[in-house]
């Protein structure tokens, strides 16, 4: 089983590799396909009902997009716009981006933790990579749609959430409006911006996977977990958030000051009001959960063996109170 995972895990790295390293769009198309054949077996298990239909959901609207990209791709020689827009829409819909943000939330709630950091992190390079490719004056209004679209749903749909796979789903679709703004400013800064979403949302996902949690209630209620958990937790939120001074908000400050320099200021003010949106479900979750004490038990001095492994992922959520300044010069 192990060897399977590793063998199917090397052929996504290779496809993702092929697609974003591709000259062409065959081969992007391609590499694609490789990613997605080895992304399914991945995710799907005969012993979950859940994962199986999420893989099956997933299959089905990533061939959906590959298909439009096969379609688009030989219209290059005949209209420039036409087959921009439809490989814009197609590599959109196979990121998650809203209006075609459909299928993310179900997919993510079927899926294991480590599956999930798959999908949230690994699976969007390939489609976020080929986007930048594509030439920003056909599909600059498409962009600033998806834009709004993206900072507006993430922010509404994740407000009524306490399912914590839910909540990462939409917090994704978000962070894909701030992505894509960063993308039609540079190229470095949509990196720079998916480089920290990775990291932060990884060592979120992580923290739930070692404490076997998919409900806010299972994080806060543990009574045989560390007592660190529940503010780590909660500040862990915060900072996937972007606030201040934590490490989500490095990113979106950049981000922020360069648009303000574009004069893209209509955009601007759609994230902000989101990301205030976003925290506010964050902390309309957390702090009740946080002041509600679960029942007492008695500590013991020996950090629970899980619980230790997270304390180096969880270390990159507060690299914001140590290094801004660092981080503000070399860039």
């Amino acid at each position: 089983m192990i060897s399977s995972s590793i063998l199917f895990f090397s052929t996504l790295l290779l496809g993702m590799t092929l697609a974003v390293s591709s000259s062409s769009w065959f081969g992007a198309w391609i590499g694609l396909e490789l990613n997605l054949l080895s992304f399914i077996p991945i995710i799907s298990h005969k012993d979950s009902q859940y994962a199986s239909e999420a893989a099956l959901k997933y299959f089905l609207i990533q061939a959906l997009g590959s298909s439009i990209i096969v379609m688009a791709a030989p219209m290059f020689m005949t209209s420039q716009l036409q087959a921009n827009i439809l490989i814009c829409l197609a590599l959109l819909l196979k990121a998650g981006a809203a209006p075609f943000h459909f299928w993310f939330p179900t997919v993510m709630e079927g899926l294991k933790w480590p599956q999930l950091i798959l999908l949230m992190t690994a699976q969007k390079v390939a489609p976020m990579s080929l986007l930048s490719y594509l030439d920003f004056s056909f599909i600059y209004p498409i962009l600033t749609s998806s834009i709004a679209l993206s900072a507006l749903v993430g922010a509404a749909g994740g407000i009524n959430q306490t399912l914590l796979r839910k909540i990462l789903a939409y917090s994704s679709i978000n962070h894909m409006a701030w992505m894509i703004s960063a993308m039609i400013i540079s190229e470095n800064s949509w990196l720079m911006y998916f480089l920290f979403y990775c990291i932060i949302s990884s060592s979120i996902a992580l923290l739930f996977y070692f404490q076997q949690a998919y409900h806010i209630s299972h994080v806060f209620n543990q009574t045989g977990s560390s007592p660190f958990i529940k503010p780590l937790v909660f500040l862990s939120l915060l900072s996937l958030g972007g606030l201040p001074p934590f490490t989500g908000f490095i990113p979106k400050w950049l981000i922020i000051q360069e648009l303000a320099s574009a004069g893209m200021f209509i955009i601007l003010a759609i994230l902000l009001s989101s990301a205030l949106l976003t925290l506010y479900y964050y902390l309309r979750v957390s702090i009740p959960a946080f002041l509600i004490s679960s029942p007492s038990t008695k500590w013991v001095s020996k950090m629970h063996p899980q619980t230790s492994y997270t304390f180096l992922f969880l270390f990159t959520n507060f690299l914001g109170l140590f290094f801004p300044s660092l981080v503000i010069m070399i860039t």
